[in-house]
């Protein structure tokens, strides 16, 4: 028997749910619906990460995505006022590909979103765009559009992001988003405006650079095959409350940054436009889906993840895929409530886990001047060659770069099938 399953949201993560579902279990009728009335060029660069990577290659897009991003010769960590070297890692991406069988890609979200959009419609997904969900009802279930319109099925998906109209119509506001005390600029340039000739040779090689500095960070690596620069600032929140995205004052941003590495001064005399993005934050939902197994979360919807390990992509990757393949299982309503809770038990504990490393990566990334900063980039420094354990910064840490790259989804689904945990 096939089942009916709405998905709210043409995100990252619906679109991988969607995939994954049809993958796994093409006689299943999926319906995306969106709000957006089509998926447009929004957005800006993403770390695709070796735990995410292998799951679009094994959904067939290897080929489409590799062309469209870049995969870092280096790593660079520097300190904020100089630009001295604290980290470096040469040969970054092949060494990700020999460690953990996939690739580390650097790209930008709508090419990522339109590749996932398109694999998803050649499955037979069907889309519904310029369709705003305002209410769900988990009885029956079945999700109410703006229109008027209702849509009914055997299971709705919440792929709506923090701002989930899902969650909010089952539980009300009572997981609103609260502010974490910064905001991040979101700036893309030209590699090929950049005018000085150093500079641009620096980041002609793909490399990811980070600077780390009081209150403040900035990241910046290629997208569209090294053709675009994006660069993430990361400051203190001065947005008013409510406000969560405005244009950004360009002389604000310049002089937040006026003590910091020369070359990042230089990238950043570019700028022409810039907004600013205030950073909210939520805690995990202490459940992922209703008693009635009609309704169910994934994403940013249950558990957000802050820019820090750069796993909010990644996560709801993995989620989508986790469902996707569970559902898979299902053959009528009354088998969605067991699923849901294998879905649930499976993912929770590692989403819990990045969210606390998300946080921690901060303080890090954060330290001001002083005693604690001095022992972080002593540490790093006699690290240089070879980081160990417990390295400041996850990217080169192999404890956290193995719990974090090193994990498949279906070979996790495998091991608790093996072990008898209950999810055949």
């Amino acid at each position: 028997m096939s089942l009916k399953i709405i998905i709210v949201g043409a995100g990252l993560g619906g679109l991988a749910a969607a995939i994954s579902i049809k993958l796994e279990k093409p006689e299943h009728d999926v319906l995306v619906i969106e709000s957006a009335p089509e998926l447009a060029e929004v957005g800006a660069g993403l770390q695709v990460t070796p735990n995410a990577t292998r799951l679009l290659i094994r959904w067939g897009l290897g080929n489409i995505l590799k062309d469209l991003s870049s995969s870092p010769e280096e790593f660079t960590i520097h300190r904020y006022s100089d630009g001295k070297i604290l980290g470096k890692r040469e040969g970054y991406g092949k060494e990700m590909v020999e460690k953990y069988k996939s690739p580390f890609w650097d790209m930008h979200r709508a090419d990522l979103q339109l590749a996932l959009y398109d694999r998803a419609t050649d499955l037979g997904v069907k889309f519904r765009f310029g369709a705003l969900v305002t209410n769900i009802d988990a009885r029956i279930p079945s999700a109410t559009l703006a229109n008027g319109e209702n849509i009914h099925g055997d299971l709705i998906v919440g792929a709506d992001g923090l701002w989930s109209k899902c969650r909010e119509s089952l539980w009300g506001k009572a997981h609103s988003p609260i502010p974490t005390g910064d905001l991040a600029y979101r700036v893309i340039l030209q590699v090929q405006d950049i005018e000085d000739d150093a500079l641009r040779h620096f980041f002609e090689t793909p490399r990811v650079a980070l600077w780390a500095g009081p209150d403040c960070h900035v990241i910046c690596y290629p997208v569209k095959a090294n053709k675009l620069l994006n660069l993430v600032l990361l400051v203190p929140d001065n947005l008013p409350e409510g406000v969560s995205r405005v244009p950004g004052d360009i002389g604000e941003m310049l002089q937040i940054f006026q003590d910091w590495d020369p070359r990042l001064r230089d990238l950043l005399s570019m700028v022409q436009k810039v907004d600013k993005w205030k950073l909210m934050h939520m805690e995990e939902l202490e459940r992922w889906s209703n008693s009635e197994a009609t309704v169910v979360f994934l994403g940013d919807a249950c558990h957000p993840m802050l820019p820090y390990l750069a796993q909010g992509a990644g996560s709801s990757l993995e989620d989508g895929a986790a469902l996707g393949s569970l559902l898979s299982r299902a053959t009528s309503r009354e088998d969605l409530f067991k699923t849901l809770q294998i879905y649930e038990n499976l993912r929770k504990s590692r989403s819990s886990s990045l969210q606390k490393g998300s946080m921690r990566q901060r303080q890090y990334n954060h330290l001001p001047d002083g005693s604690e900063q001095q022992h972080r980039d002593r540490l790093m420094n006699e690290q240089m060659a070879e980081p160990l354990p417990g390295y400041p910064f996850y990217w080169l840490d192999p404890a956290q770069q193995s719990f974090v790259y090193g994990y498949d989804v279906y070979e996790e689904i495998k091991r608790h099938d093996r072990m008898g945990t209950g999810l055949l």
